[in-house]
């Protein structure tokens, strides 16, 4: 029925109503012409064709009997140069504006580019007057000015880059979970937990105030309800946004931003758990590299050395307060053991390491949410719980193996008791930021330059 019902739709709407360009001047051209991403055309081998393509301006050249400009649509890093006579008498034609342009792909003499379009029509859909727009054609803006312009930054290479590869990077983590049979759960976004515990929560005000038979707050985490599903499922994954309300406005922290968090049964040991962390990592950044080459060159110089290899450095929590404390460097916070590593701490161990990813294992405790495993260890006392850390980041994933002993949970909490009462066994999970990922494979200092829209304490909102 439903396959019909899309065949009757397409024949009762008239093909007009499907071509963008069926009314006014430019109904001419949709017989002819093809509709091509930019990407698409400079990768073209049918030179001779009608195509349209259409897009920003991103510079224009005037001679004697020719206009040249090159054009994107966000599709490329490189643009595509198109001619244009200059009879064409095109009206507000600027570095900015937006074009419509139709004509014939031909074969390039510049080694630079295989193709060029030699233009019939030039259109002006929307002009940009060049003096007032904040980007210019010949200068090289710093991530901190463009980060001025959140509605505008899109336009530039390097977060039209950004933009592209974090999208190819969402899609690669979603086709490693798929591929390795996780489900993937739709976690709520309100919810009245603090998983982490450390009480950094956006409430959430509605004017009735029995809406919500318990107070209301903001995601910090999906774990605690992948844990719910993986009573049920081997392996669950979820990916989505999360808040953490801390008032900072370092280049580390975000008020919103993506997880991925994972959730796997049946699982024992720590050594397990950290293969899943470390296969996606690896299999996500080499599906970057192969995929998004020319994006990634241009945060060549960027790129950690290490990200290519193994990640097969594992360090205890009390050999990494070792390492710490044995060095000469002064470092801000305390590096005893029972403290929390801190950023400081984290960049020092991978650099310490050779500059390559490094788990470190076995927290203390009392470092831990009541969820992660006891190791019933003397005499320092761990949990089963583990970090990744990255160059140029520090934490990247954490993780643990979950608490599935009834008795043991008893005498730290008493809720979530049910979750261990039917049917129970081993299980263990953790969570990706994955902002923090794109920073460590891109090279990116500052993590409001990994985001579209970056919400943080006292910034602007769009």
């Amino acid at each position: 029925m439903l396959i019909r019902a899309l065949t009757l739709f397409r024949r009762a709407v008239p093909a007009s109503r499907f071509c963008p360009c069926a009314t006014g001047r430019t109904q001419q051209y949709c017989t002819s012409a093809k509709n091509i991403s930019i990407r698409d055309a400079l990768t073209s081998l049918d030179t001779g064709s009608n195509i349209r393509i259409r897009g920003w301006v991103r510079s224009v050249r005037s001679q004697k009997n020719h206009l040249f400009l090159h054009v994107s649509d966000g599709s490329s890093l490189q643009p595509l140069q198109v001619i244009a006579n200059s009879d064409l008498n095109i009206r507000g034609l600027t570095f900015g504006c937006a074009v419509d342009i139709t004509g014939s792909l031909e074969k390039s003499p510049s080694q630079k580019q295989k193709v060029e379009l030699q233009a019939q029509r030039v259109e002006v859909v929307g002009e940009c007057d060049p003096v007032d727009f904040p980007f210019k054609i010949k200068e090289r803006h710093s991530l901190e000015y463009i980060r001025q312009f959140p509605h505008l930054r899109c336009r530039t290479n390097s977060f039209g880059s950004l933009l592209r590869i974090r999208s190819e990077a969402a899609a690669a983590i979603h086709s490693y979970f798929r591929d390795n049979g996780f489900v993937q759960i739709h976690t709520p976004i309100i919810t009245s937990n603090d998983c982490e515990g450390a009480g950094e929560l956006f409430q959430v005000e509605v004017k009735n105030p029995h809406f919500f038979s318990v107070p209301a707050y903001l995601t910090v985490s999906g774990q605690l309800h992948l844990e719910v599903m993986a009573g049920a499922f081997p392996a669950v994954y979820t990916f989505g946004p999360t808040f953490r309300a801390e008032n900072s406005q370092s280049r580390r922290h975000l008020a919103e931003f993506y997880m991925a968090e994972a959730e796997i049964s049946f699982i024992e040991s720590l050594e397990d758990l950290m293969k899943v962390m470390e296969d996606l990592f690896k299999t996500s950044t080499e599906h970057l590299l192969s995929q998004c080459a020319e994006d990634m060159g241009l945060f060549h110089k960027f790129i950690s050395p290490g990200q290519r290899e193994k990640v097969d450095l594992i360090i205890s929590y009390t050999e990494a307060i070792d390492i710490l404390s044995r060095n000469s460097e002064q470092f801000t916070f305390k590096t005893e053991w029972g403290c929390d590593l801190q950023t400081e701490h984290e960049k020092f161990l991978v650099k310490h390491c050779g500059n390559v990813p490094v788990f470190v294992t076995d927290y203390p405790y009392d470092l831990k949410p009541f969820y992660a495993r006891d190791n019933q260890d003397q005499p320092r006392h761990t949990a089963a719980a583990v970090d990744l850390l990255v160059p140029g980041v520090g934490e990247l994933c954490g993780g643990s193996l979950r608490e599935e002993r009834l008795e043991l949970l008893k005498t730290r909490l008493a809720r979530y008791l049910q979750l261990r009462q039917f049917g129970s066994v081993p299980h263990g999970g953790f969570g990706m930021g994955f902002e923090r990922y794109l920073q460590c494979v891109l090279g990116v200092k500052n993590i409001k330059d990994t985001i579209p829209f970056a919400r943080s304490s006292r910034s602007c909102l769009l």
